[in-house]
């Protein structure tokens, strides 16, 4: 491990497809921060970092400028940042780094809706390629449940905005977040906002609750019983019965996950619906996928 240019402001978060790439905090913590699920930014206070402070780090990096080929954009929310700004940094990192083929950064459907698509269409033209959004849910009530400032329709407007402007997306909903009291709609209009949107990346985690069960209840609104492996399983399959997507690449390989799927829906869904079925049946198994494949 060799020692980094730059100091970052941790507890620092990515997407697991960005462990390669170079992550530069434009923002601290999240502009949201109040998801009951959430603990990731619960100890910062949110703020904008200076542009002349970003700009640093990226000349820190200079030295590596022939190696850099991707860039994530940190924290939680970097879309609440003025366009303006956001091109003037995009363009700084594309000067810096010329070998650079993707920027990318988290989104929240919220702050997508408060761009025009102009604007969207200029991020995407400067070099901004991909979003990580987090629905989370495709159901008002759990939304609401879990306080995340969205709606079915806020979701699905601000996915489409974004895609007409030529930005890509991959999105995540969270396993068991309903709870047994709202797991069948959860599933169901989770694929319902998946169909309407049809992003390029989909996946799903398995809700993790690091604080324990009683300190989410405590941020939850309405009641909360937690799914069994099986139940969780059952919703997972419910949910891909119910996703009709012609291009989107699907996976659950996120270490919450008790089953990894990995393909394209359109082409994958029959062995999925096989993958699932075989795990409900067979509990307990150290790893279900190898012991599928292996009963083929």
């Amino acid at each position: 491990m060799f020692p980094l240019p730059i100091q970052y402001d941790e507890p620092l978060f990515r997407p697991p497809s960005e462990a390669r790439s170079l992550i530069l905090q434009v923002t601290l913590g999240c502009s949201w921060n109040r998801c009951a699920f959430c603990e990731m930014y619960t100890s910062k206070q949110f703020r904008i970092r200076k542009e002349e402070d970003i700009y640093s780090d990226i000349d820190s990096f200079q030295q590596y400028a022939g190696n850099v080929r991707r860039v994530f954009l940190a924290d939680g929310d970097p879309l609440i940042l003025s366009t303006v700004k956001l091109l003037n940094i995009i363009s700084k990192i594309k000067s810096t780094f010329p070998k650079l083929n993707r920027i990318s950064c988290y989104a929240s459907p919220g702050n997508l809706n408060r761009k025009s698509f102009a604007e969207l269409k200029e991020l995407k033209d400067a070099g901004l390629n991909l979003l990580y959004v987090g629905i989370e849910s495709g159901d008002d009530k759990v939304l609401s449940n879990i306080n995340k400032g969205e709606t079915f329709k806020s979701t699905v407007t601000g996915l489409n905005l974004s895609k007409e402007a030529g930005l890509s997306s991959s999105v995540m909903i969270i396993n068991g977040l309903g709870g047994i009291e709202r797991s069948k709609e959860h599933a169901i209009n989770s694929a319902r906002v998946l169909n309407e949107t049809q992003a390029k990346y989909a996946s799903t985690l398995v809700l993790s609750m690091y604080k324990g069960l009683e300190a989410y209840k405590n941020r939850l609104k309405g009641s909360y019983t937690p799914l069994t492996v099986e139940e969780l399983l059952l919703e997972l399959q419910l949910l891909i019965d119910k996703c009709e997507l012609k291009e989107t690449i699907f996976r659950t390989d996120h270490a919450s996950n008790y089953l990894v799927l990995k393909g394209v829906l359109s082409r994958d869904k029959q062995k999925f619906m096989e993958q699932i079925a075989f795990a409900i049946k067979n509990p307990g198994m150290a790893n279900l996928r190898e012991e599928y494949m292996r009963g083929l």
